[in-house]
């Protein structure tokens, strides 16, 4: 590839068989992608009780898996259901269906491989989620953002709603934003 050609991401829907893997893609992430935004302490506790798949997502088919070039570069997924965040090993919410008319759609459980941070897959995912949510009657996204990803989510138009903060199981507290962005 020359160096003027652009990256070729690749999104496509998820499957159960790649959970293990997409599970160790987000811990790297976490890992390398967190430096500077939690301690070391903050982002292995989230890994143990949040960062993770939720495998009810690639069961519905509303998460993705991301290539570059052939390569995994990254996941994440959006939701009818009202879980907010976190993965199975500690979904934060009830399992209900959201009302498209009244409530807005979950964006969920965003990690990019570090070597293909700002190449365009965050934002080829993303689009593959709003893509499908308005195509289901959304007309807003909601997440929980963390503090690494707020950045990204802001570049996308999303707004602040509240800092969140989470005392996971072993009395390690974890700082997020929520946000929302109009979609219609």
């Amino acid at each position: 590839m020359s160096p003027s050609t652009p990256p070729e991401v690749q999104v496509r829907p998820s499957t159960m068989d790649e959970v293990a893997e997409l599970n160790q893609l987000i811990q790297h992430s976490a890992r390398e992608l967190s430096r500077g935004f939690y301690t070391e302490q903050e982002a292995e506790s989230a890994i143990k009780y949040v960062f993770g798949v939720d495998t009810a997502l690639v069961k519905d088919g509303s998460y993705f898996t991301a290539t570059l070039d052939g390569e995994l570069a990254g996941c994440g997924g959006w939701s009818r259901r009202r879980t907010l965040y976190g993965g199975d090993q500690r979904p934060m919410g009830a399992d209900e269906f959201l009302d498209p008319a009244h409530d807005p759609a979950r964006i969920r459980a965003f990690f990019i491989s570090p070597k293909s941070a700002r190449r365009g897959v965050g934002r080829a995912v993303f689009e593959a989620c709003k893509q499908a949510a308005l195509a289901q009657g959304f007309s807003s996204l909601e997440l929980m953002a963390t503090l690494p990803g707020v950045p990204f989510y802001k570049v996308l138009g999303f707004e602040k709603m509240e800092d969140v903060s989470d005392t996971l199981p072993d009395g390690v507290t974890i700082r997020f934003e929520r946000m929302r962005l109009d979609i219609d």
